[in-house]
């Protein structure tokens, strides 16, 4: 691997530290905490500018913390911290993170972290799409302060975010869900170790009446610029029983709402008929947690 511009590596130990070097550097600082996406964005040609790698390991920004109105997700916490966090175990609502971190390689669970795998804004990433279904926000911060940012408003496209050069993530949020919520995810990979051709996550609550309502459907994997809502399908699905019939109508609707790519991992045209399939197989799985 190789970085031209590279001539620093800093290890930060306060947030006023980072600030500053982001605020010097610029656009030619880069992140990093797991690392683990450093070789395929070099690989794409996207770090040749990169003069400081800045380690953000040591600002204590891992951690999972949860109260009444949701939980928490520290920047820096690995993947395998949140598989192991009790608030996924036994909740439905959660399941699709669930299902997200049964997908990657035990290394990359062990270094790559939440907040990575969200500034990366890589749509063949599986996690982030899972917490765009559940009505994730980012926190972040910077030289203008804190603020918050949803993730329907943070992704802008591919490798790109709604962050300014002297912004950093400090944590991730997740709101608690009305009782009766499930949600699901499903992946579709060439091998157990890849990246997506096709990532789907979906979640929805049942009413009182046991129809479906608050319907998410995120598609990731080349289908769009970032990740795609499924608006169309969310608005077919919403207010229908739940089953076999609905869950069909909903996942065809996908096909108008994606406009995926074409290259040699895929067609366009496979990858809007496998979205379709997952889409429905991702909805069946997650009714399936509320029996």
């Amino acid at each position: 691997m190789t970085l031209p511009a590279l001539s620093d590596y800093f290890i930060p130990e306060q947030q006023s530290e980072l600030i500053e070097l982001l605020q010097r550097f610029g656009e030619n600082a880069m992140i990093v905490a797991g690392g683990t996406f450093v070789r395929g964005l070099e690989a794409r040609g996207l770090l040749a500018e990169v003069e400081a790698l800045i380690d953000i390991g040591a600002l204590g920004l891992n951690g999972i913390a949860a109260d009444s109105s949701g939980v928490s997700l520290g920047a820096t916490t690995t993947l395998a911290e949140l598989k192991r966090a009790d608030f996924i175990q036994g909740d439905a609502a959660f399941g699709a993170v669930k299902d997200a971190l049964a997908c990657p390689p035990v290394q990359i669970l062990n270094v790559g972290t939440v907040g990575g795998c969200l500034a990366a804004s890589a749509p063949l990433y599986d996690v982030p799409a899972t917490l765009l279904a559940l009505d994730g926000t980012a926190h972040v911060t910077g030289a203008g302060g804190a603020r918050e940012i949803v993730l329907t408003e943070f992704f802008t496209g591919l490798f790109e975010n709604a962050l300014q050069p002297d912004e950093f993530i400090t944590a991730l949020r997740l709101p608690v869900h009305a009782a009766g919520t499930t949600s699901a995810f499903l992946k579709l990979e060439t091998n157990a170790n890849d990246l997506a051709i096709i990532n789907v996550a979906v979640r929805f609550t049942l009413d009182e009446a046991g129809l479906c309502r608050d319907a998410r459907i995120v598609i990731g994997g080349g289908v769009g610029e970032c990740y795609v809502r499924a608006g169309g399908a969310e608005l077919e699905l919403n207010g229908t029983k739940p089953g076999d019939d609905s869950f069909q109508a909903a996942a065809a609707a996908v096909a108008a709402d994606i406009d995926p790519v074409t290259d040699h991992r895929g067609s366009e045209e496979y990858r809007r008929y496998m979205a379709v399939v997952y889409t429905r197989r991702a909805l069946a799985r997650a009714l399936e947690r509320l029996r």
